[in-house]
């Protein structure tokens, strides 16, 4: 990757946003697959449609994923992001099990991989409790997703997103809490509740609460949870990303947060 980045204004990165659809940009979706024959995924083509495993000898297995989704999760996702960035095109990378539980060494390998193959953005719309004896499972492969200008989008805890995750927890990370709106904004919701500075690293907020989503063996539900969100983001950043290709994940961040509607309490979630 190229040291330099692309500099614009807020208002050229607006306008991108606005104006973009997210042709050309690669996403990513590590999550729990994707239900291909879904009636709402109608057209969608996959780049990577793969599943990982981790073996009892203690090795990732990777192997093709067919199309299927185990939980129905993935599936919602990949539709958020297909309504907000229609041209951007999604890989699956399962490795969220039947009950949404997966393995540090599954969800590094995932990631390593999305990387490597170029994509722009990872979507992870999971947490995983944010201690220093996971660390080393999550920042080797933020730091190489840093390095090499990949955008790294990142749901946060559901309970209280005030409860730190990872991958959520580094700044790096387009982390991305629910709001309660129809509007299809990006919000800005790093609130300073007690003193001059801000008690979380939840810097974003998107639509992701009652949403009629897409679930597995054809079905639709009703939905809530920063996991919707973080889709959303993934779909704006997109836009702006196909609009202004060369943006590196500091500089596209910055922006997002200049240019992101003020946060309105009216529109807390559950978890907030």
């Amino acid at each position: 990757m190229n040291h330099r980045s692309n500099w614009l204004s807020p208002e050229d990165a607006r306008d991108a946003i606005t104006n973009g659809r997210g042709a050309g940009i690669r996403i990513a979706v590590i999550d729990s697959g994707i239900e291909l024959t879904h009636p709402a995924m109608a057209g969608l083509r996959l780049i990577d449609d793969l599943a990982f495993e981790l073996t009892t000898e203690g090795i990732v297995k990777r192997s093709p994923a067919w199309g299927v989704d185990l939980f129905g999760h993935g599936t919602a996702v990949a539709h958020v992001i297909r309504r907000i960035a229609p041209e951007a095109q999604i890989g699956s990378f399962r490795v969220l099990d039947q009950r949404l539980g997966s393995k540090f060494q599954i969800i590094r390998e995932a990631a390593a991989l999305a990387v490597d193959l170029g994509y722009h953005i990872i979507n992870c719309s999971f947490g995983s409790r944010a201690d220093i004896t996971r660390i080393e499972h999550f920042k080797p492969w933020i730091d190489t997703a840093y390095r090499r200008g990949v955008h790294v989008v990142s749901a946060c805890d559901n309970d209280d997103f005030r409860s730190a995750e990872w991958p959520g927890h580094f700044p790096s990370v387009i982390t991305v809490n629910m709001a309660k709106t129809e509007s299809d904004d990006l919000f800005f919701r790093w609130d300073q509740p007690h003193g001059p500075f801000a008690s979380h690293l939840v810097e974003f907020a998107a639509r992701g609460v009652d949403l009629e989503l897409p679930w597995k063996n054809g079905r639709w539900s009703k939905k809530t949870g920063s996991s919707f969100a973080a889709p959303h983001a993934a779909g704006l950043l997109a836009r702006l990303l196909s609009m202004q290709p060369g943006l590196k994940p500091p500089v596209a961040k910055a922006l997002l947060q200049e240019i992101a509607t003020p946060w309105n309490p009216s529109m807390r979630g559950p978890n907030s």
